[in-house]
């Protein structure tokens, strides 16, 4: 571990999930531009998300602090640790998300920076503060903030929301879905640690696996509306095919007690591909 890495406020801004918002920023960025790339625009959408995101995850750090002294896996985040005090880090996670929304309201516009208080609202106040600790539909209303990034990326060019910035929506936040159940198959246990009601926790895992085939297959069927569209092309249509296909044969297989976390590890690690492979293709295969 890097001494960056091991710096308690970059810890709290969680950069593994603000690096994965940024992909799919810039997925929906680059579809949209079709070619015709704003650098300027580019860089200030990206920091923007960026503060936000950290922001945003900074205070989820704040309001989880109870959960995560409880899980093994986040015993030695900062806001348990006491290495960042409350005030400190409630103020740092303000300035970041006011700041990310100031820079997308001056440069990307009014509407990207709409969408990102709209997501951030979500994650912060009933995704983080109430559904999290009570329900397993935390998950469906997480990914209502998870799918605003391209969203965000797609308005910053076009200043507005049409066919494909709806369709955009849809899909990532049905990606979420067997991405965040994948997530609970693996951390079962210290989510059950710490009393958190995820979906794998309350129904099983053989439940757990219809929703993530039928998320799976809604996912797909949502993505290739953007050829149908007329947005995407036939390189977009046929690899969101593969993926999907390839992805639902992951989650197919029924797991025993032995093998479901190698099964989840799997589904996981094919969510990212298919993050990875559609983003490339919106940004290089527009119409």
């Amino acid at each position: 571990m890097t001494t960056l890495s091991r710096n308690p406020y970059v810890r709290l801004v969680k950069p593994g999930i603000v690096g994965g918002n940024l992909i799919s920023t810039a997925g929906g960025f680059l579809l949209a531009a079709r070619g015709a790339v704003d650098a300027r625009l580019l860089i200030a959408t990206l920091v923007g998300v960026a503060l936000v995101v950290a922001g945003g995850c900074v205070i989820n750090n704040v309001i989880d602090r109870d959960i995560d002294g409880r899980m093994a896996r986040t015993a030695g985040r900062p806001m348990v640790t006491g290495a960042v005090g409350v005030p400190t880090a409630s103020a740092y996670g303000g300035v970041l998300a006011a700041g990310g929304l100031l820079l997308l309201a001056l440069i990307a516009g009014p509407l990207a920076a709409t969408v990102a208080a709209f997501g951030l609202v979500v994650y912060v106040g009933p995704y983080s503060l109430w559904f999290k600790r009570r329900s397993p539909v935390s998950v469906l209303v997480g990914s209502l903030a998870g799918a605003t990034p391209p969203v965000i990326g797609y308005c910053a060019v076009t200043g507005r929301l049409d066919a494909a910035a709806v369709i955009l929506f849809v899909m990532f936040a049905l990606w979420q879905v067997p991405h965040s159940d994948a997530i609970a198959v693996l951390r079962r246990h210290d989510y059950a640690a710490a009393g958190v009601p995820t979906y794998p926790f309350r129904h099983g895992i053989a439940a757990t696996r219809q929703r993530i085939l039928v998320s799976i297959g809604a996912f797909t069927a949502t993505s290739v509306a953007l050829p149908f569209a007329g947005f995407t092309g036939i390189a977009y249509l046929c690899t969101t095919v593969a993926c999907g296909g390839y992805w639902l044969h992951l989650a197919a297989t029924s797991p025993t007690a032995t093998t479901e976390r190698s099964w989840a590890k799997r589904i996981f690690l094919g969510s990212l591909g298919c993050l990875l492979a559609l983003c490339l293709l919106m940004a290089v295969d527009f119409r």
